[in-house]
Parts: C-alpha cells; structure tokens; sequence
C-alpha cells in the first residue's frame, strides 16, 4: 500500500490507544523547545545514555509544523475490500514479492526457523509498507518524534520513541540529521517505530549494524521477531478462503464470534484449498463485502494482523496478500449487493446512533461498532446478518 496511507492508520491506532492512557505531567510536552529538549537529555543520561550520543540526536532538532499537519489529518480507509485489495495486492507486486522471497531464501527460512515466521507474511507486509523498501517516507524521523513528543496531545506515547531513536544514534544504527521516515516516526523497510527497532532489531547481514532501511534481510529477520512478539504461533493458518452454502446463521459471522473451524465446516463452510485439517482451532467467518462477496475463515494467528494496524480492510488485504505468496489462488469476488457512499454510510451511522447503538464517530468508516450494529438491526428485521449495510437496509430503517 501507499506509504502515506499506512502511517495515516498507524497513527488513527496510536491516537486510539492514547484516549486511554495515562497523560504525563505538563513539564513533559509543550513550551519553549529549549526547554523540553533539555528534559529530553535528562532523561536521556538518566537512562545510561552517554552525553555525546544524546547531544548528537539533537542537535539541530527542530518542529515539523507538516508532522503536526499530517497528524491532525489522519486519514482513514473509505474503499471496500474489494476495491483496496485489487489495488493492493497487484501482479506486479505478487511478482516482485516472489522474486524477493527467492533473493532472500536463506534469509526467509532463517526467520521461519528462528521465529515461526513463513516467509509469505513477512513479504507482504513489505510490500504493503513500503513497496520492497522503495517508498519509506521523506519526513527527518527525528524532528517528526521531536515534534510528536513536544505536542501535548500523546506526548506518553511518542516520548518514549524519541528516546529509543537517541538509543538507535547511540548504536551508530541511525543518523539523526539525515535519516528519514514516515510523518509519525516509522522507520524502514517495513515501518517499525525505534523503540521496536530497539527490542526486536536483529543484524542479519553481519554488518555489526541494525539497518532496517537499507538492509532486506536486517528488515526480515528483525519483523519476524517482532511478528513473532505479538503473538504468531508457527505451524498455524491466519486466514483462509472458504466458500459458503446459501444458508447459515450470519448473525454468527464477524470477528469476535468465534468457534472451532470444525463447526464452521460441519454447517457447509468448504476451504477453497480443501485442508480441514485445522479444526480443532476457533475461526471466525469473515464477509467483507456480505455473504455474496469474498468470504474468509480467520484464525488466531489473524490477531497479528489486527496488532499491526487496526484497520480491517488493512489486515483483511495483507493477510489475503501473505496466502497468494504462499501460493493460493486469488480469491472469488463474487457478487457483493452494491454498499453505501460516504454520505449513505454517516447517514446510516446516525440512524443506528438515534437507535442507541455505539458506532463510535459519525464517520462513514464501516468500522467493527458499525458492523455490529448493522447485524443487530439486520436481524431485528428479519435481513440476514451478514454486517454488510446497503441502501435497502437504510431505507428500511
């Protein structure tokens, strides 16, 4: 996906974590940047940093008034599933992702071995991210944190990046004047932000260095550790294909609703590969489009994806993108009933509000409280549940 894209959900998923966390003191964002710099070096040096490292980091920092435009601009996904997937997962990029996954053989089965990692996942999400390393950002990853960290609207959050990144110059991994990123401080191939790099950055080009920007397999080895951190268990699916019969229980599909994939299989949920083998693991039935379009059983290795970015037309496409490296046919479009504008989904989102559901924001993002929603009052009217609104369903309410 597009650079500016990704940063743009990364940082929706920070700002969502930030409702709930803890501010820290005023002394902490804001005020004179001389100030808050030399707060920043205390800390630093308190954390065993030395002095010449520290000074060198900052040297020269500066705010980004474009950082604080692009975060007061974050932008969301509007495309269906079907519309980002195809843009997404393109042949060209399947081709260029095998060819990687071919370059780098030794590194890729270095990283299953080590980590459980299959290659197919980690290749996806470096193409997702940056096309292969080839678009990673043009904002100085330093002045971006500088002026995330000096904002006092998440200062709890960026705070402790800025110091990792002092860490990163300390380790002669970073240079602070020149190197660049995403807007919100992402770095590299595969968008990781420094306090990551720090606790899951592997060398792996022998170099003595950990270079995620410039090193592909220093960028493998070090997200199939950070992969395998949020949770991934080897051996073990993350989403798969199935067709589906023309009668279910819908109001059992989403995520959240899980149960064993047996069950699934036994009421005539079929795998598109036909390996049933793993029944015994909870699934849940994923419609992205309604039980007409696209439909996917997702296990709980699919939590990873949700992890990295919370969007679920994000995860839904780079987890589909991981399986076509691996080898499984593109997916069955179907034939989707034709969904709402933005101005039919806020309209949507205000009604299933007036009716007391918790949709969140008024939006028009098909986000998980609306879906929720939407199967609630699909099966109040006797519509099957599939969570999929469209314009019937809003003239119906």
């Amino acid at each position: 996906m597009s650079f500016v894209r990704r940063t743009a959900v990364s940082a929706f998923a920070i700002a969502c974590l930030a409702s709930s966390a803890m501010a820290q003191s005023p002394q902490a964002c804001g005020g004179d940047l001389g100030a808050f710099l030399d707060g920043v070096k205390s800390e630093a040096v308190a954390k065993g940093i030395p002095a010449d490292a520290i000074d060198k980091a900052l040297a020269g920092a500066s705010i980004d008034p474009k950082v604080l435009s692009r975060d007061r601009a974050q932008g969301v996904f509007k495309q269906t599933f079907l519309e980002f997937s195809q843009r997404t997962v393109s042949q060209a990029r399947l081709d260029i992702g095998r060819q990687k996954m071919k370059q780098h053989a030794d590194v890729f089965a270095r990283a299953e071995q080590e980590f459980g990692v299959p290659a197919g996942v980690i290749a996806a999400f470096w193409a997702m991210e940056t096309d292969f390393g080839a678009v990673q950002g043009d904002f100085n990853t330093r002045n971006a944190l500088v002026t995330l960290a000096h904002d006092c609207r998440r200062p709890e959050l960026f705070r402790p990046q800025l110091l990792a990144l002092i860490e990163m110059v300390q380790h002669g991994d970073l240079e602070p004047s020149t190197s660049t990123g995403a807007w919100a401080g992402e770095i590299g191939q595969v968008q990781m932000l420094p306090e990551d790099i720090i606790s899951f950055g592997i060398d792996g080009d022998g170099d003595g260095h950990v270079n995620v920007k410039q090193s592909g397999p220093d960028a493998i080895l070090t997200a199939a550790k950070f992969i395998q951190s949020l949770g991934f268990h080897a051996g073990q699916p993350w989403i798969q294909e199935v067709t589906l019969p023309a009668d279910l229980p819908w109001e059992k599909s989403g995520l959240g609703n899980e149960m064993p994939a047996s069950e699934w299989f036994a009421q005539g949920v079929t795998p598109r590969d036909g390996n049933t083998g793993f029944g015994s693991l909870p699934a849940a039935l994923v419609l992205p489009q309604g039980r007409s379009g696209p439909a996917f059983l997702t296990y709980p290795n699919f939590n990873i994806y949700l992890e990295w970015n919370q969007s679920f037309i994000y995860t839904t496409s780079a987890a589909y993108f991981a399986t076509r490296l691996m080898g499984a046919p593109t997916y069955q479009k179907g034939t989707p009933q034709t969904g709402l504008d933005d101005g039919g989904m806020k309209a949507l989102q205000t009604k299933l509000q007036s009716l007391g559901h918790d949709v969140g924001k008024i939006d028009g993002i098909l986000g998980s409280g609306t879906r929720r929603a939407v199967q609630k009052e699909q099966a109040r009217l006797g519509i099957p549940a599939d969570g999929w609104p469209t314009p019937d369903l809003l003239q119906s309410l």
